[in-house]
């Protein structure tokens, strides 16, 4: 990662989004946007040729916890004209990732060169939204102190089909001190366009997880004796959709590098 020397990730977590939002096209910033510009509503990306992007939007609606929609943009256009006006899809992600038949084809720092005039933007939901009021409540996520990538797991939970979209549920998981669970749970519901609160609660077998140390996306979390882990629905979802319904193209950001909006998470709260 090349950054300027003023540029670090505790500058970055009182950044305005347009400042970050400009770090991260300028290519300073090319990490994950965990805890950064505090205060503002983080979003997974997905964006679709337009002859399959009705069918995502249905896809979403019949799946509104791990596929909560923030804005869609006018087929074409690559400016989130809702969640961030003077944004540009094309660039403003720290990291993206290329689909194609449902192959992970490439990994890359912006998506200018596979632009195109049938392209339709999906910005989803993101759990790093209500991190923010979880920190503000105390209730300690170890993730965020340490700038580490939440882990994201694949589960046994089938989403609601549509069209050509099916596949399996992702979820993120937070280990959660055992006298602060239904506290985060209070909080995060109250956040249903951030995935509300967790699914469950306790014993990842329950969701087909085999092994808490062995995440299908982001970083391995330890859970300490007096802490139990929660999930929350992902907006990582539509990836693990992508390779099993394979549309011949879909962009998402990589997992943990969000688009941060304009929108205030206070913006959010039911």
């Amino acid at each position: 990662m090349t950054i300027d020397s003023a540029i670090n990730r505790d500058a970055l977590r009182t950044a305005t989004p347009a400042d970050l939002r400009h770090y991260v096209r300028s290519r300073k910033w090319t990490d994950n946007t965990v805890g950064l510009a505090t205060g503002y509503t983080q979003t997974n990306l997905v964006i679709l040729p337009a002859d399959y992007a009705f069918e995502f939007l249905l896809f979403a609606t019949r799946n509104p916890r791990p596929c909560p929609i923030i804005d869609v943009t006018e087929i074409g256009s690559f400016i989130p004209q809702h969640a961030a006006p003077g944004a540009d899809l094309r660039f403003d992600v720290p990291r993206y990732r290329v689909y194609e038949q449902g192959r992970l084809v490439e990994e890359t720092l912006s998506i200018e060169h596979r632009w195109r005039d049938d392209l339709v933007g999906f910005l989803i939901g993101c759990s790093y939204t209500f991190e923010h009021a979880l920190v503000q409540a105390g209730v300690a996520l170890r993730h965020v102190q340490e700038g580490r990538n939440v882990p994201m797991f694949r589960t046994s939970v089938a989403c609601v089909p549509a069209g050509r979209f099916h596949g399996p549920l992702v979820v993120s998981m937070r280990p959660i001190k055992a006298d602060q669970v239904s506290r985060a749970v209070q909080i995060t519901s109250r956040y249903p366009l951030a995935h509300g609160a967790p699914i469950w609660v306790g014993n990842p077998e329950r969701l087909g997880i085999r092994s808490i140390d062995d995440p299908d996306w982001g970083e391995s979390i330890d859970i300490r004796e007096d802490e139990t882990p929660a999930f929350w629905a992902c907006g990582v979802t539509p990836q693990a959709v992508a390779m099993q319904s394979a549309p011949p193209l879909m962009i998402t950001h990589a997992p943990g590098h969000m688009f941060v909006t304009d929108i205030p998470i206070r913006d959010l709260e039911s």
